[in-house]
């Protein structure tokens, strides 16, 4: 019997994104169901425990990282990438080497509860001191990764992998920048990091997972626009 797959998204969250990603590298079929945060659905709320139990309160959170595959829910985008991994075994996103798995889990937990909490701070503040501030912390956290990635193509080597996934937020910041004209990521400070980007977005894989930037670009306007253009 074929695996039944759904994976419930938000169309303009990496986190989900990440997900999506990862299903098409393994080729698993699944079902893509479009989720309103102001409006959650029956489903998401039934399989989804902390969606269930939350209430939300101001602008959602646009992560929309939960995945059902034969009936089994699962929540947060890490955790769905390593059950990804474990259950479809080829084309492996982990690296072999115990070690190089939990420097990647590492990092990857570096990302969420370190750079994208500053993030969220410098889209949507709407005091100059704060976002300043905020893009600061932002400018450390990337100068930290940047030296990660020292010379490598990829964050897992020559290829890509489970931290070039979680890594995706990097290329939502260089559309921000753009849609904003606020230096998230200046490609003076951060040249690997541009270029680690650029290769990601010209693989088939990513390129068919990251939505489009004038899409993206107008919701980044739409929601934060009036934020950098009080400054």
């Amino acid at each position: 019997m074929a695996d039944q797959v759904q994976l419930f998204g938000v169309w303009g969250s990496f986190f989900g994104r990440r997900v999506e990603v990862a299903l098409r590298l393994k080729g698993v079929q699944f079902e893509y169901v479009e989720e309103d945060l102001y409006n959650k659905s029956p489903s998401l709320l039934k399989y989804n425990p902390v969606h269930k139990k939350i209430p939300q309160r101001g602008p959602p959170d646009t992560r929309g990282d939960n995945m059902l595959h034969n009936g089994n829910p699962l929540a947060e985008s890490l955790v769905i990438l390593e059950y990804i991994d474990e259950t479809w075994k080829h084309n492996p996103i982990f690296p072999k080497d115990p070690y190089e798995r939990a420097r990647a889990r590492f990092w990857a937990k570096f990302i969420d509860e370190k750079l994208w909490p500053v993030v969220r701070k410098a889209l949507g503040s709407k005091e100059e001191k704060e976002q300043r501030e905020a893009i600061g912390e932002t400018h450390e956290h990337l100068e930290t990764l940047e030296s990660e990635l020292k010379e490598k193509k990829f964050f897992g080597g020559e290829s890509w992998g489970y931290l070039d996934i979680a890594a995706m937020v990097i290329i939502w910041l260089g559309i921000a920048q753009e849609a904003l004209g606020v230096e998230f990521i200046p490609k003076e400070k951060f040249p690997r990091l541009h270029k680690w980007q650029q290769r990601l977005v010209e693989d088939a894989v990513f390129k068919e997972c990251v939505p489009p930037r004038e899409k993206l670009g107008a919701f980044f306007k739409a929601r934060f626009g009036s934020s950098a253009a009080s400054k």
